[in-house]
């Protein structure tokens, strides 16, 4: 009898092993088929909590990106003289979302017109920006761009910068999910909750459940 369930024990191990080794296979093949995306559009609290929300969106991560020393802390970006951007790295599924309906988003959910600011937040850490990973990126960004700026959606012309990815510093841990983690506090309630009210009603069929 306790040959029999000593037996029985490691076959149950076994199983268990089998499914995990599944499992990382699987989630190893998913994440290959994955896209990242890098954009500045203003505070990062403000874009993450944008991102989040649709489907197709794997990780989006908070930090600094197009700037002239490495790894800048949030004090220094915030300074102007480092030359970095506040970004986001989005992690995506282009198989759900495609990278031109990410761009999309990212336009409309921002003032792409407003040269190094966006309301209060003045300085060319709050530029918009596109930092493109790849040459199909690059053509993608500059046909949405060229796209949105015909159909007249702005009264002024999109002053987006498109410029090659070189590295992305995440920012400190309490930048990231700021919004999640903050929802209560008064930035969050007058531009962050505005914003996502704004996503809601142009984008309802790419908002996760």
């Amino acid at each position: 009898m306790k040959i029999l369930f000593i037996f029985w024990a490691l076959t149950a191990q076994l199983m268990v092993l089998a499914n995990n080794n599944d499992d990382k296979t699987l989630q190893i093949m998913s994440t290959d088929n994955f896209e990242v995306a890098t954009l500045g559009a203003g505070c990062f609290w403000c874009v993450e909590a944008v991102f989040l929300r649709l489907k197709g969106v794997h990780k989006v991560e908070s930090g600094y990106s197009g700037g002239k020393i490495s790894n800048p802390t949030y004090r220094e970006v915030c300074s102007g003289l480092t030359g970095h951007a506040e970004v986001i790295q989005v992690t995506f599924d282009p198989n759900i979302i495609s990278y031109a309906k990410v761009l999309e988003v990212f336009f409309k959910t921002h003032n792409p017109t407003s040269l190094n600011r966006q309301g209060a937040d003045v300085g060319t850490q709050y530029r918009s920006a596109i930092f493109y990973h790849s040459p199909q990126q690059l053509q993608t960004a500059k046909e949405v761009k060229t796209l949105l700026d015909s159909e007249g959606i702005w009264k002024d012309k999109i002053v987006t910068e498109i410029t090659p990815f070189d590295v992305f510093y995440q920012a400190e841990d309490h930048h990231q999910a700021y919004f999640q983690n903050n929802k209560r506090q008064p930035y969050c309630q007058m531009v962050i909750v505005p914003k996502l009210d704004k996503l809601e009603k142009a984008f309802k069929d790419y908002l996760k459940d």
